[in-house]
């Protein structure tokens, strides 16, 4: 039976096969990227993954676990420098494989596998923060629009109010206006009644005045009318005479 026995064979001895994954691996960090088959990729991701995890607990005794594993020191002390920076915050999710399609000539499935580099990490991450500062950035901009709103708002009511203050003050000045004007009118009447009665009196005083003379002139009628009738009285002593002459014409019939 094969129990506890995960790894492929690949049609290959066990020393044959675990000398092509050291060399794998060993390029793998060396390069950051090789071309492989689709199978021995997956596989060989197993044993990246597991001396990544040794690299990031960095002790003596795993760094003597896989200077047994890889082949080259300086690809070990270069792993074991930069595995806390690179992959010291993630769990797993070291490696990535991009099928590559069919190899020219046996039609094998080609596969590339490559390290995450930290670049494309933070890229994940800028994306994150680009996301979280697009979505700060509309909520600014929701708070500056409802904050314009409630400006145009309050400018709204203050010019309605200053308008209802002008309307009012409008109203106040018509009503003065209103009053003076019935006050002119009131005057005005007041001054043509005066008037009215200013020429009624010249009229009555000057009938009163036409009046006068004749009244002088019928006191004086008597007057003269004294010696007319003096003059009446001495008439008929002129008068005499002439009945003298008229008898004495008489008896020369």
């Amino acid at each position: 039976m094969r129990h506890r026995k995960a790894s492929l064979k690949l049609n290959r001895t066990s020393s044959h096969r675990k000398a092509m994954f050291r060399n794998m691996v060993t390029s793998l960090f060396k390069h950051e990227r090789i071309r492989t088959t689709d199978v021995k990729a997956k596989e060989l991701r197993r044993w990246a993954d597991n001396l990544i995890t040794l690299a990031k607990r960095g002790d003596l005794h795993a760094r003597r676990q896989a200077l047994s594993i890889v082949r080259e020191k300086d690809v070990v002390h270069k792993l074991f420098a930069e595995a806390a920076e690179k992959y010291g915050a993630a769990s797993g999710g070291y490696t990535r494989i991009v099928k590559l399609g069919r190899r020219p000539g046996d039609a094998a499935p080609i596969s590339m596998i490559e390290l995450i580099s930290p670049e494309k990490v933070k890229k994940k991450k800028k994306k994150k923060k680009a996301k979280a500062v697009v979505e700060k950035k509309h909520v600014a901009e929701k708070k500056e629009a409802l904050e314009d709103r409630a400006a145009e708002e309050k400018e709204v009511a203050v010019e309605e109010k200053a308008a209802e203050e002008t309307i009012e003050v409008l109203d106040k000045e018509e009503d003065k206006i209103e009053e003076v004007e019935e006050k002119l009118e009131a005057v005005s009447e007041d001054t043509d009644e005066k008037a009215e009665d200013q020429a009624v009196a010249s009229v009555e005083s000057e009938e009163t005045e036409a009046d006068e003379p004749e009244a002088e002139k019928t006191e004086d009628k008597p007057e003269e009318t004294e010696p007319e009738a003096k003059k009446s009285e001495d008439k008929p002593e002129e008068t005499e005479p002439e009945t003298e002459k008229t008898e004495d014409i008489e008896p020369e019939k």
